[in-house]
């Protein structure tokens, strides 16, 4: 089954040209890349926009660098504690006015990895993602100049069109399972070890140690970062991706 898996995501990224990954292993997660769909953040009642959304023109704020990539981080952003104090600002309106939905985890972005804490960046892309690629993912990411930075960063550097980055993401996405955050909120004495615990419990195959806890300066929930190898299996996160140790006090803002 999953030989027949591998060989049918081989044969899909073979029919969309150059979309393939770029010096990167072929895993049978990855098959579902065949099928398009739209992604949904840890939403509530959150619906694509309807109108078209305009793609904002990225700079580059960084150096090139080009590498071969050997693993990914998948940065998830906990959505209430970053709109704790942006409910009325005009540039994070659809993630944090309510009036589009509310959200808990949304997808910051996928991100390639070099070796040690060396990391491919701002790579020569020739495409930008249209109108349509940013809206079908609004409910993932909700803000538009986020998904178009992410593919200029880093998705220009593990494949050749913004799609293909985007269905990569969607499937990695869609495969998480969420424990209840608000009961582990509730908990006295939460830990970061106790945030990796129960994510681990509720999505099989994955371990504390493939599970990056960002706290920030006060203590709170800020993102989870997911670690894969370059197959797309979970795989131990290095001492950056990893964050805070188990052992660190945490608080998780609920924001609703």
């Amino acid at each position: 089954m999953i030989a027949r898996a591998a060989g049918r995501l081989r044969r899909c990224l073979r029919g969309r040209g150059q979309g393939g990954l770029r010096a990167v292993g072929l895993s049978p997660l990855l098959a579902l890349l065949c099928h398009g769909g739209i992604a949904q953040a840890q939403a509530y009642q959150c619906t694509i926009p309807a109108a078209p959304q305009s793609v904002p023109q990225i700079e580059q704020d960084g150096p090139t660098r080009q590498m071969p990539v050997n693993g990914y981080t998948l940065a998830l952003s906990w959505s209430p504690e970053y709109c704790r104090g942006r409910t009325n600002s005009a540039r994070d309106a659809r993630q944090c006015s309510g009036r589009e939905g509310r959200f808990g985890f949304i997808v910051h972005g996928l991100w390639p990895e070099g070796r040690g804490n060396s990391y491919p960046q701002w790579c020569p892309a020739r495409r930008s993602p249209d109108p349509a690629t940013i809206r079908q993912n609004m409910c993932m990411t909700p803000d538009a100049r986020l998904l178009a930075h992410e593919w200029a960063k880093h998705g220009s550097c593990m494949v050749t069109r913004p799609e293909t980055y985007f269905r990569v993401t969607r499937i990695l996405w869609n495969s998480l399972r969420w424990p209840d955050f608000d009961r582990l909120s509730r908990r006295e004495g939460l830990t970061a070890g106790d945030i990796r615990t129960a994510f681990a419990e509720a999505n099989p195959h994955w371990e504390q140690e493939h599970i990056g806890v960002r706290l920030n300066q006060r203590g709170w929930l800020r993102e989870l970062r997911l670690c894969y190898g370059r197959d797309f299996r979970p795989t131990r996160c290095n001492r950056s991706q990893f964050g805070a140790p188990d052992d660190a006090a945490a608080g998780i803002w609920r924001g609703l």
